[in-house]
Formats: structure tokens, sequence, C-alpha cells
């Protein structure tokens, strides 16, 4: 007979510690709760991802000034990103299949070394094709960073927190999106556009700095690595495609569905991501100072989507809080999209929850995904539903860059919402997981 508890709910209530563990209540009670090394765990994984996110807004904000000194037409330049996120499909399950038969944190550092080094030989590409090149290698590492620092701060977050735990994490990616567009105005604003463009992608040299210390400073989790390193399978690439059968279930519908709630989700961000800069420029007739005021409103909202999810999803539910923000995503793709000409302050307000409501769906992912799949192959399957996802989503910005030539930017945006519609749908084939204790 079986002596193992079943997985433990959230009752909402506030519960004390247990003797010589950290109270986990108050509004940073989840921080607490992780203890020093979950504590270090996070600042890796936060410094990752924000400088992930630095590096990939490298080419949406330098868009323009590429597009011009290259040539390049709006398929040119969609290709560019669509690339990237094709890659990265490629990147994530590598770096998760590592990640599980290495261990998290030599992964970790293996996708950062990987995204910085190419980001940087971006700043060199002499022509277009070469340019393709290299960010399609950055985005090997681009990939894999997320998954593998989501589940590394996972393994140490408890149920009841993880949630926002997570989402906390996923907020860094604001973080580095507000670095990117800080830099990107002064760049821009004090260098020749066909220069500025260059030394923007250098600038991505910048995550060397915390590979040193996460080197040094940084573990897996203790209990999780062991479950790991029991297992006979860790790092089965074939185990996320076993049928259920008799007596076993299997994980080929978990992992079905999972990517096609990424695809839907991340092919409607990274449409707005990668065509929000040029819509401002090209249809709002924006200057580089005027763009980056409006996208600091829409990253304001970003970098509050993120932690307010995080409790939303701890609160509701992994499933109620995607359904929720899917609606309200769509919604407010449309209204940006339809703003009557010259109502400039009306861009401004609406940019606030826009990227609220985009970014709030992301904050149950990492939770969400880390509890669907089982320890020994949780990198594997985390790895490839989200960068899957992401590659398949990366259809939607190219999409819109040979839309745009004929319906223009603005309204080519208007099919990201589609990708919000499909997550909807997919969430039916997935179960919830809120509560639920990490095998």
């Amino acid at each position: 007979m079986s002596t193992t508890p079943p997985p433990k709910t959230l009752t909402g209530e506030e519960r004390p510690a247990a003797p010589g563990l950290p109270r986990d209540d108050g509004a940073f009670g989840w921080l607490r709760a992780l203890g020093p090394r979950g504590r270090r765990a996070f600042g890796g994984a936060f410094g990752g991802y924000a400088l992930d996110s630095y590096d990939y807004f490298t080419l949406p904000l330098t868009m323009v000034a590429l597009s011009a000194y290259f040539h390049l037409d709006s398929g040119q330049t969609g290709l560019l990103t669509t690339v990237t996120l094709v890659v990265s499909a490629v990147g994530g399950a590598l770096a998760g299949v590592l990640a599980d038969r290495i261990g998290r944190v030599k992964a970790l550092l293996l996708t950062v070394i990987t995204y910085a080094v190419f980001t940087v030989a971006c700043g060199f590409a002499p022509n277009y094709e070469t340019l393709l090149v290299f960010r399609a290698l950055q985005g090997l590492g681009f990939g894999g960073e997320w998954a593998v620092g989501a589940i590394l701060v996972a393994e140490y977050a408890s149920a009841r927190h993880r949630g926002r735990t997570l989402g906390a994490v996923q907020s860094s990616w604001a973080v580095g999106w507000a670095l990117a567009v800080i830099v990107y105005t002064v760049i821009f604003s004090l260098v020749d556009d066909d220069l500025a463009w260059r030394v923007m992608f250098w600038t991505g040299a910048l995550p060397a700095l915390l590979v040193v210390w996460v080197r040094r400073s940084v573990r897996d989790a203790p209990q999780a690595a062991a479950a790991r390193e029991r297992s006979p399978r860790r790092g089965s690439f074939t185990a996320l495609f076993e049928p259920d059968r008799p007596g076993s279930t299997g994980l080929l519908r978990t992992t079905l569905f999972a990517v096609l709630l990424s695809t839907g989700v991340q092919g409607g961000y990274y449409t707005l991501a990668t065509w929000v800069p040029t819509y401002l420029k090209t249809e709002r007739g924006l200057s580089v100072v005027g763009t980056g005021g409006y996208l600091t409103f829409l990253i304001s909202g970003a970098f509050l989507g993120y932690l307010t999810g995080g409790h939303l999803t701890d609160r509701l539910g992994r499933r109620r809080n995607i359904w929720l923000f899917a609606l309200l995503s769509a919604v407010c793709i449309l209204a940006y999209t339809n703003i009557p000409s010259g109502a400039g302050t009306l861009v401004l307000v609406l940019g606030f929850p826009l990227g609220f409501c985009m970014s709030a769906i992301f904050s149950g992912f990492g939770s969400y995904l880390s509890e669907l799949y089982p320890t020994a192959v949780r990198g594997a399957g985390q790895g490839f539903t989200y960068n899957t996802g992401r590659a398949v989503g990366a259809v939607f910005p190219t999409t819109v860059g040979f839309l745009a030539d004929s319906w223009g930017v603005g309204g080519a945006l208007v099919f990201g919402a589609v990708g919000y519609g499909i997550a909807a749908l997919a969430l039916l084939g997935l179960p919830e997981t809120r509560g639920k204790e990490l095998e």
C-alpha cells in the first residue's frame, strides 16, 4: 500500500511555518520560503532571463535602422525574428534534456553564454545573410534559458507560492526590456543609425558578468537533483510522446496540448513585441525618444502584469488565470490597433493595459509546465513544449510582416489576437495543477 501523501491543495489561508523553517506569509513570504539557496537560484534565474530579454529586444528596437542599412522589406525583417524563434525550439529542447542529465545550473550557464556570444556577433554582421545566421545561433541560447531557469526555481519553491515565485522570475523579462529601451534611446540619440544598431548588439555582452556569479553561487535543489539521479529515464525525450496504456499514464496528450497552449500565447505576444516599435514609428510617426516614452507605459504594464498574474495563478488556478488574460489580451490588441489617427494620448494610455494583459498570461507558465511533468523529464518537457510553441508561434510575426505591406502594420497586428484564441482552446485538454507537490 502506498504511503505517499496526496497532492496538497491551496486554501488561501495563512499558515504558520513549521519550526525551523522561514515564515511564508506576508507580501514577500514566497521569497523567504525559498531559503538562502533558493534565493540565490532565484537571483540567477531572474538575472539570466532579464538579460535574455535584453538581448532579444536588440533586434525589434533596431529593426528600422537595420531595414534601412541592408535595404530590407517587411518580410525579410520579420524573418529575422522568425528564425530566432524557430531555432529557439531546438535550443530549448536541447537545454531541457541537458538540464535533466547534467543539472539545471550547468545547463543555465551554457544557455546564457550562447545567447550572449551570438548577440555580440550580430553587431559585426557584414550583410543580411550573416546577420540571419548569427541571429539563428543566438536563438539556441535564447530558447533554453527560460525553461532551465524556471525549473531551477520551481524545484525550490513551495506548492503554495510556486505561481507567484515563478511570476516574479517572469517579471525580469520586463526589466530586461526596459533596460534595452533605455540603452536604445541613449545610443540612437548619440550615434548615427548606421553604427548605432551595431553598438546596440555589442552591449549584449552584459550577461558575461552574470555567468561568473552563477557559477560560484548557485546550486541545484538537492531533493530534485537526488530524484533526478535515481531515475533511469532522466532526460528521456521519447518519454514525452508515450501514449496512455493500461495501467500507466503517458505524457503524449499533455505534451501536445502544452505545445498548442504555448503556440497561442507566444504567437500573440511576439507579434506585439516585434512589431509595436515599428508601428509606433511608421504609423504613429514617433521619434526615437517618443517611441521610448510610449514603450515605457507598455513595459510598466508588463512588469505589473507579471507580478499580478503570478499572484492570481495561485489564487484562481493555472487554467483560469490563462483563460482570463487570453480574453483580455485579445480585446486589448483590437482596441490598441483601432485608435483613431491623432489620438496620441490614447495610444499612450492603452499601452499600459496592453502590456499588463499580454504579460500576466505568462506568469503561470513556469509553474504550470513544471507541474505537468515529473522530475526526471521536467527539463525535457518544459524545454520542448515552451520552445516548440515559440517556434510555431514565430509564424505570427512573419505573417504580420508580409501582411503589413497591404494592410499596414496596425491592421496586421490584429492577427495576434488569433493566438490568444488558440491558447484558450488548448486549455480544454490540460488539467489544473494548482497546489501540486513536485514529484
